[in-house]
């Protein structure tokens, strides 16, 4: 009997770790709030009553509380941007010097200079037979030497011509592209949001939000994280930067209670519980499908092959405690 408890007990442990490792120490995993996310309307709350009750439920799943937030312990951060991300989206590779010289290249009003200072480059060497007697008989050998040695001139002005312009185009471009990732990264660092963390209501940047914080929305906001709705006050958003539709839509606890990334606050106030952030985000998956998260997007396969390897690893040792409980 004794064995049995001790085996018991381990089957237990075992079974705790694999859920332990399969949910991050959450009631939920990012795969099922990123699902979630993916609903809209009657279909979300339909999912929302379903597997967590009401929108209370997903915070007691996030270890949060709807009027006191988190709690803002660095230890409890970092394990949040572990399990679910931060809020940041990488943004794409920038082009090297290179790739914008060969982009210049491609235009095709240099494409045809190029060609025709090569043609006119062949032409001033090429010496057909006979070259030097003219129609009448006569011979002008010298007025045609200088005239051969100085054809290949205009040849190689053209193509001078193409290469200069072509660097600076290329040095333009790189430049402009510096400075716009100069101002895009200052912009991000210096826009805030405003949160509740252990009760108080405070403003911390955008980088910063992370699954499970209780964030505050008002007019004029721009959304930076997908969250669910908690309390809302006529609030109406514009989604049109990802459905393409012009009109507002009204959100509400009994009748679309999902905010998304991305999307204009238009009307009324109201609270939300965070529950995708960064490339998790409806914003940052169309960010990562057009190519600007690629580096993450390989980060994230890595990790969900190292997760399920652990998972393996769990379900093996389970086999072995439910083996051994039905042995004994």
């Amino acid at each position: 009997m004794g064995d049995m408890a001790n085996n018991s007990v381990a089957y237990s442990s075992v079974k705790n770790a694999v859920k332990e490792a399969n949910h991050g120490d959450f009631g939920v995993t990012l795969a099922e709030l990123r699902s979630l996310m993916e609903l809209r309307a009657a279909d979300a709350l339909h999912k929302i009553q379903e597997c967590y009750g009401d929108v209370h439920g997903i915070c007691t799943k996030l270890k949060t509380s709807p009027n006191e937030g988190l709690s803002g312990n660095p230890a409890d951060i970092e394990r949040r941007e572990a399990v679910f991300g931060k809020n940041f989206i990488p943004p794409k590779k920038p082009k090297t010097f290179l790739q914008l010289v060969w982009e210049a290249l491609q235009d095709v009003t240099l494409i045809i200079l190029e060609i025709a200072a090569v043609v006119s480059l062949g032409l001033s060497f090429y010496q057909p037979p006979g070259g030097n007697e003219s129609l009448c008989g006569s011979v002008n050998v010298g007025e045609e030497e200088e005239e051969s040695e100085a054809g290949w001139i205009e040849g190689a002005a053209i193509l001078l011509s193409v290469v200069c312009v072509v660097l600076v185009t290329a040095f333009n471009d790189w430049s402009k592209e510096k400075q716009f990732r100069g101002l895009q990264s200052r912009i991000e660092q210096e826009q805030k949001f405003t949160v509740i963390r252990g009760g108080q209501v405070i403003q911390i940047p955008v980088a910063d939000i992370i699954v499970g914080d209780i964030a505050q929305v008002k007019y004029g906001d721009l959304l930076p994280a997908d969250g669910v709705l908690i309390q809302g006050n006529d609030l109406k958003i514009d989604e049109s930067s990802l459905t393409g539709e012009s009109d507002h839509v009204k959100k509400s606890l009994d009748r679309d209670p999902m905010l998304l990334s991305g999307t204009h606050v238009m009307e009324g106030s109201g609270r939300m519980v965070v529950t995708a952030v960064g490339v998790n985000s409806q914003t940052g998956i169309i960010f990562t499908l057009l190519g600007a998260g690629g580096d993450e997007e390989e980060k994230e396969k890595e990790k969900e092959k190292k997760e399920k390897k652990s998972r393996h690893i769990n379900l093996k040792y389970l086999g072995m405690g439910v083996g051994m409980v039905l042995k004994f």
